[in-house]
């Protein structure tokens, strides 16, 4: 068991890195100005459900095999980057809809929560990330390392629930005034493609 004092450093620490700017809380942040307070929490529920991934992997010591594997995290970001590309062309698509007069189409809560699943387990920088920040605060004399992992891992997950969904919570309220005009729904779902493209872009000039 990872004792008190670890628990509640890693959990302010986790807090910090959630805040910090990043794909997911911009990711977020669009799609709950685009369609709701639900719609980011979906989202946000998605994102999150990736974490458990990259916790498991990095608690089997999948994510060490990526990293000494410069082809596996190759595919991965190919994988990766092209489902940002391929979210772009939705946002660009949704926005040309709507600048001809048409009407934007909502994908369902369940759409939203897969994307967020997709977009955060195929970004294999989160599981080197992770392989890299969690061990720090494992100690072998407490217990399993893997087990002490998991349990990092979950704590993460809640920081990272709590902050993406105060962030969901303001975009929803953001959403009723923006949606009010068509030509500011156009801008946002523009400006969400660029944001995709841009993170695509990241991923695939980033290294291991």
């Amino acid at each position: 068991m990872i004792s008190l004092g670890i628990t509640l450093t890693f959990f302010v620490v986790s807090l910090g890195l959630a805040i910090a700017p990043g794909p997911d809380i911009i990711f977020v942040l669009t799609q709950s100005v685009l369609y709701g307070f639900r719609a980011g929490l979906a989202t946000t529920l998605g994102l999150v459900s990736g974490l458990l991934v990259h916790t498991t992997l990095v608690a089997v010591g999948v994510a060490a095999i990526i990293q000494a594997s410069p082809v596996a995290f190759l595919l991965l970001k190919l994988a990766g980057a092209g489902y940002l590309l391929y979210l772009a062309r939705l946002s660009l698509r949704a926005g040309a809809l709507l600048a001809q007069g048409g009407q934007q189409e909502f994908l369902g809560y369940g759409a939203l929560f897969r994307r967020g699943i997709v977009m955060n387990v195929s970004n294999p920088k989160v599981s080197l990330f992770f392989l890299a920040f969690l061990p720090q605060f494992c100690r072998p004399e407490q217990g399993s390392v893997a087990l002490q992992v998991a349990q990092l891992g979950v704590l993460f997950m809640l920081a990272a629930l709590l902050v993406f969904g105060a962030v969901s919570l303001l975009g929803g309220r953001l959403a009723s005034w923006f949606n009010r005009s068509p030509h500011i729904q156009v801008l946002i779902h523009r400006l969400a493609a660029c944001v995709f493209v841009g993170l695509a872009a990241s991923l695939l000039f980033s290294s291991l």
